[in-house]
């Protein structure tokens, strides 16, 4: 029996480890799981929520680190992971994604001489003043199996020098969430209580710093959603640090003018499922939406200069649009006019199967 500790710290890594952690326990003689939430992600909207809605156990370890900054925080997980793997003395360590807490405790563990699996390796935006580039370079370094979710990822290891003994082809295991909650998400009221059950809407998330800590950047892309949201609604579950940023830049009273531009408060995964899955676009910074909405077939526009998921370019429903306004609105009303062609294919092993193929990679090593 193999003792895995795996790792979650921000919302983006719990739709991944969920499916993992489920396969574990549904694998009982073969696979003995344990949960460290790092508390990268401190909120309970951002965080705790996520664990009811994935039916995912309560962590086994909280470590309780919270907000700092990239090198506080990720000494902070060091520091407070280092014990936990003495005390368990785990044949594995799984960390998922780019965020802080995957690169600490992929760090930690490899020290220690713990075999480390990374899940979601050899993404690369080619953008390193990106923290998550750092991060996503460094814990394929120093990581004995990684786990790719295209075969782009995997060139691109290959390209940097990994062995291939080390690189394992299994899909995305975000996509395994996503197939197994999407009808629990159909039962969300979130579209009926936000009154648009029967009409076209957007829905737009935004948080990366790049974007919300510029005054011009998010002055563009405000100016942009005012002209968007006149065609239609734009639903904006809005991120703390975001919200922050918006009153600090003085952007509040603008915001409350553009009447079909709606901020909420930020949802569970079934409450935001239920709501973009029935979007007809969708507006983003994060790279796990990208994802999704290439599964759905809902057309997407990335607010940055570039993705570490061109795979959702290439074959799926993304467009990248940056930052400037005109781009952002001509895109946007290209593909609610239908004219912005996007020849949508599943890319392979997106099929709710990755879980499983990681635990048979594990078994053979």
């Amino acid at each position: 029996m193999l003792k895995v500790i795996n790792v979650v710290g921000a919302r983006p890594n719990f739709m991944k480890v969920a499916p993992i952690v489920e396969a574990m326990k549904r694998r009982k003689r073969e696979f003995a799981p344990f949960v460290v939430h790092t508390g990268q992600h401190y909120d309970s909207m951002m965080s705790d929520a996520f664990f009811h809605d994935l039916d995912m156990p309560e962590p086994d370890l909280h470590l309780k680190v919270g907000s700092a900054s990239h090198a506080a925080q990720t000494a902070a997980v060091m520091e407070r992971f280092e014990p936990v793997l003495l005390a368990q003395r785990p044949d594995w360590v799984l960390v998922v994604g780019d965020v802080n807490s995957t690169l600490a405790c992929a760090l930690v563990s490899s020290k220690l001489g713990v075999r480390v699996g990374h899940v979601e390796a050899g993404l690369r935006s080619r953008d390193r003043t990106m923290p998550e580039e750092i991060n996503r370079l460094l814990t394929d370094q120093i990581s004995d199996l990684l786990f790719t979710p295209s075969e782009d990822a995997g060139e691109n290891l290959r390209a940097e020098g990994v062995s291939e003994e080390r690189i394992r082809f299994v899909g995305n295991v975000m996509i395994d969430s996503l197939f197994k909650q999407l009808t629990r998400a159909k039962e969300s009221a979130i579209r009926q209580d936000l009154a648009v059950l029967d009409q076209d809407y957007a829905v737009l998330t935004l948080h990366r710093p790049s974007n919300v800590d510029n005054l011009d950047t998010l002055g563009r892309i405000i100016g942009a959603l005012e002209e968007i949201s006149e065609r239609l609604p734009i639903v904006f579950p809005v991120h703390p640090r975001t919200r922050k940023t918006i009153t600090e830049f003085g952007f509040g009273e603008r915001i409350e003018k553009a009447k079909g531009l709606r901020l909420i408060e930020p949802l569970g995964y079934l409450d935001f499922l239920g709501l973009y899955s029935h979007a007809r676009l969708v507006l983003t910074d994060s790279g796990g939406l990208q994802e999704e909405t290439t599964v759905l077939g809902i057309p997407c526009l990335t607010l940055r200069e570039n993705t570490e998921r061109p795979i959702t370019v290439e074959l799926g429903t993304n467009t990248i649009v940056g930052t400037d306004r005109e781009r952002i609105t001509t895109a946007a009303f290209a593909a609610l006019n239908g004219s912005l062609t996007t020849n949508r294919h599943v890319p392979p092993l997106w099929d709710g199967n990755t879980a499983d193929r990681i635990l048979d990679a594990l078994q053979e090593k």
